[in-house]
């Protein structure tokens, strides 16, 4: 998932105001971790960043583009992070679960982020009402979906249907992830492995 471009007008920022742009994302992070979407402000993350709401106007036209790009950017960290383990399996199988894996690997070591992408996530929405995030979470299950119908002509799964049980790891993978932010002492590595291990058994071959 790429981060969107600069808002159309607006002149790629420099060095400095990127800096700050990155100081005022990680401030309202920090913010809906700590009090949630709905009473994340302008005034809140200007306190959290020690700047003026002046200063966070100058670089951001509305609370909205900021709290899209604490999503974006988070999605961009991430995927950075996962893309060289999952093309580095040789296996479909391997592909999944370095997927899952390193995701979960990733959240785990950034939780205040992981906080505040989840929370804009479920309550951000478009102008129509719609959620903010539809398109990108389609996105991520049919990238999903492809693997596994790869395992699936290469003989290494079994048969299903690929996008249902791409749909269904991603919501298995969620639910550990809101288990995890709910109770901070949730040993994330250990139910990792235990979700690996239950996916594994869900898409291998049945024994002949």
């Amino acid at each position: 998932m790429q981060s969107n471009p600069e808002p159309a007008g607006r002149k790629k920022p420099s060095f400095i105001e990127q800096a700050r742009r990155t100081q005022i994302v990680d401030a309202a992070a920090e913010v809906v971790a700590e009090v949630g979407y709905a009473r994340t402000s302008f005034a809140r993350i200007a306190e959290k960043a020690g700047i003026s709401k002046g200063v966070i106007t100058y670089h951001f036209d509305s609370k909205d583009e900021i709290l899209r790009q604490v999503v974006t950017r988070f999605f961009d960290q991430g995927w950075q992070h996962m893309e060289d383990r999952i093309s580095a399996a040789e296996s479909a199988a391997g592909q999944v679960r370095a997927w899952i894996g390193s995701q979960l690997e990733f959240f785990g070591a950034h939780r205040t982020q992981f906080l505040a992408m989840s929370d804009i996530m479920a309550n951000h929405r478009t102008e129509d009402g719609s959620h903010a995030y539809a398109s990108e979470l389609a996105e991520e299950v049919s990238s999903l979906a492809e693997i596994l119908a790869r395992g699936q002509r290469d003989g290494e799964m079994r048969p299903f249907d690929p996008h249902s049980f791409a749909t269904m790891i991603l919501h298995c993978t969620n639910g550990v992830l809101e288990s995890w932010a709910m109770d901070p002492g949730i040993d994330l590595a250990t139910e990792s492995a235990a979700l690996l291990d239950f996916i594994g058994h869900a898409i291998g071959r049945e024994p002949s």
